[in-house]
Parts: structure tokens; sequence; C-alpha cells
């Protein structure tokens, strides 16, 4: 289908949405986590997750960057 890039988003930052780009990344997808479309139930996780993840296993964007990126698809 010639897919290779993932936005991802969701609840759980430091469990759904972080399994998500972890496995993304394992399977050759290039996993890109929209941060504000992405929660917790405390702010702390949620923000150590997306730090960690953006060092180590995804590109951690904001929703306005998604949107630009998907306009850019042909």
């Amino acid at each position: 289908m010639g897919v290779d890039t993932l936005f991802i988003t969701g609840f759980s930052t430091s469990g759904c949405v972080r399994a998500s780009a972890l496995d993304a990344l394992q399977n050759g997808f290039v996993p890109l986590v929209v941060a504000d479309a992405c929660g917790e139930r405390d702010e702390r996780p949620h923000q150590a997750n997306l730090f960690d993840l953006s060092k180590k296993y995804a590109e951690v964007i904001t929703k306005d960057q998604a949107i630009a990126l998907m306009g850019n698809v042909a």
C-alpha cells in the first residue's frame, strides 16, 4: 500500500501510544507521535514519555505539524 509513516495519537501516552510507536519502529515505519493529540491521567508521565519517545523511538510533533505534513502528501 506504500505506507511508510504513521501518525500516532491516543490515550495513555505511557501505555498504548508508547507501545504503538515502538511496534511501528520495529516494523519499519516512521512513527510520528502527535503530542497534543495524546493524553495521560497525569501530565507528568505524559511529558516524561513524550521526552523519552523523542530521544529514542519517534519524532514528537504537534497537531499543526501533522496537518501540514498531511497537506504535503501528493
